[in-house]
């Protein structure tokens, strides 16, 4: 069964493949059977192994969710009483994190960064050396809402330089740009399905330090259904999800994380650069700037600022793409007209070949002027 291709330019969910979608085509199943389980099991161990990690230190636990849970979960079950958490924020995403912290009262240091560069290392240290008290530092490894780049390597040997733990959210990163969770200094990372190995929305995932986890069940339990300690334990006694899994959701992912091995790490890495130096090439050829330089950029996302005509109406171009089989996506940078083009999912540089083209014909419909107009 062949099913209508559509072009995602979004930053998730992504383009999948048909076999991806197929996978969750199967016999009605109970979660909680061992053949089940064993899934479950080897899919964790895989998760692990993509970010290079040993499964003797390292644990994939696996919750139901968009990627935002891994945030609440690491967040809230990370902190310790008497300790506080330092959130460096550069960014939408990184924001949320702010907005997790405070809904649950816990306490924090917000370090506000500019959108449109790295965050100071410098300042970074200052706030830990002035702060004997941080438990951890929370940082995004790539900010979705610009496609800024974070230096996770860096700022996680300065979290354990100063007694903390290192968590980053790498969910629209992970199993696209190469991780190495030693090198990259990482003790907790997150991500989703349907972002970086190319599955389907409803599975998400923390990947953490056993022994850290394990030292969380004596911390303060802010959560019951978002608990990391609770949801490790569970699945380490029994095999199985504390709750009920996204059961279709999770061979999906199976049959993603089959087709990310064929693949491989660095050649799917070169595929990404690939397909964004086509969405590159296509927004010089008409003019279009971006919100930011590309030396800072990660390669996956492009915030391309709106022109400066009478005629651009975002919706509109939006919807006469989206008929032809291509979505591009609103920006998030604050009082900034942006849209964003990614390089995410199953897509490659013919695909961004022929929605330039397509793009173009919007622009030409609507009479926007090319190349673009800028004040």
């Amino acid at each position: 069964m062949q099913v209508e291709r559509k072009i995602l330019l979004n930053p998730g969910p992504s383009t999948t493949t048909d076999t991806v979608k197929m996978a969750q085509v199967v016999p009605d199943i109970c979660p909680r059977e061992k053949e089940f389980g064993q899934i479950m099991a080897d899919i964790s161990r895989e998760l692990v192994r993509i970010v290079h990690g040993k499964n003797e230190d390292y644990a994939a636990v696996l919750f139901c969710g968009s990627g935002t849970i891994c945030i609440d979960v690491t967040l809230n079950s990370l902190l310790d009483k008497d300790k506080k958490a330092l959130v460096v924020q550069n960014g939408s995403y990184s924001q949320r994190a702010c907005e997790v912290l405070k809904a649950y009262g816990m306490p924090f240091i917000e370090l506000k960064q500019p959108i449109d560069e790295p965050p100071s290392l410098k300042e970074i240290e200052r706030v830990l050396a002035d702060n004997e008290d941080i438990g951890y530092v929370y940082m995004t490894h790539h900010e979705t809402g610009t496609g800024l780049l974070n230096p996770i390597r860096e700022v996680g040997a300065l979290a354990h330089e100063y007694g903390a733990y290192f968590i980053t959210d790498t969910t629209s990163s992970y199993a696209m740009i190469p991780i190495d969770i030693y090198k990259d200094n990482i003790d907790f990372c997150m991500a989703s399905a349907q972002k970086g190995i190319m599955g389907m929305t409803g599975l998400s995932y923390v990947i953490g330090r056993r022994d850290i986890i394990e030292q969380s069940k004596d911390f303060p339990m802010r959560s019951y259904y978002c608990n990391l300690y609770l949801q490790y334990h569970y699945f380490e006694t029994t095999g199985q999800m504390h709750f009920t899994p996204p059961v279709q959701t999770i061979y999906a992912a199976k049959q993603a994380i089959k087709e990310y091995y064929e693949e491989g790490e660095e050649a799917k890495w070169e595929r990404h650069l690939r397909v964004m130096e086509a969405i590159h090439k296509g927004e010089d050829d008409i003019g279009l700037k971006e919100a930011l330089k590309r030396e800072v950029q990660s390669g996956l996302v492009s915030a391309v600022r709106y022109p400066d005509d009478p005629n651009w109406d975002f919706d509109k171009i939006h919807d006469y793409c989206y008929e032809r089989g291509f979505t591009i996506y609103p920006g998030k940078i604050e009082q900034k007209g942006t849209f964003r083009l990614c390089a995410l999912g199953a897509i490659d540089s013919e695909d961004i070949e022929a929605f330039w083209k397509v793009f173009r014909e919007a622009m030409e419909h609507y009479e926007v002027e090319i190349p673009v107009r800028y004040v």
